[in-house]
């Protein structure tokens, strides 16, 4: 009669499967994070040149110029008159902003599509399949802890899917070296 596996060694599966994948997985997934860096850098370039965006954007850099200008002009001449004139309290408020479209919104709009277009190329390399490929195989192993009938069967189910990832499931471990106190 096979013995069934308990909540505690299932417990203990699943860990010992997310303990060797997730480690992968994070690798592949900075890896990753650079690739999708740059290329969403490059996408947002050739997506608003394509779009037009790339004029809209240009004007309203110069209108924001223009607005900071005047602004720093306006605070410092209300600051000098009110410095000039000690009845003048400087009660103006610049902090009060309406809801406006700024150029980061646009900008930030851009960014969100192209990293969108970033993110369909970089599935299609070498390191995107990659990750997609750890993922699946720890879903794969995951899905055999729960499956599993016996600890022993498991075991053997999942040495198959560790040496697809060129690990090993029970890992052999080396012996401390002796130290010998002087």
């Amino acid at each position: 009669m096979s013995k069934s596996m308990t909540k505690y060694q299932l417990d203990h599966f699943r860990d010992k499967v997310k303990r060797q994948f997730n480690p992968l997985i994070e690798d592949q997934e900075l890896l990753i994070k650079q690739f999708k860096t740059q290329a969403t850098d490059k996408a947002v370039a050739k997506l608003s040149k394509k779009m037009g965006a790339d004029k809209v954007m240009a004007k309203f850099r110069l209108a924001e110029k223009l607005l900071r200008e005047a602004q720093d002009t306006a605070r410092t001449f209300f600051k000098k008159k009110a410095e000039k004139e000690e009845d003048k309290n400087l009660n103006y408020s610049f902090r009060h902003r309406e809801e406006r479209i700024t150029l980061s919104d646009c900008e930030e709009q851009l960014r969100d599509w192209a990293s969108n277009l970033a993110e369909k190329e970089i599935e299609r390399r070498p390191e995107g399949a990659r990750l997609k490929q750890l993922k699946d195989l720890k879903e794969k192993a995951l899905d055999t802890v729960m499956e599993a009938g016996t600890p022993d069967s498991l075991a053997i189910s999942l040495d198959q899917v560790s040496k697809k990832i060129g690990l090993s499931w029970n890992q052999d471990l080396t012996a401390l070296p002796n130290i010998k106190s002087e």
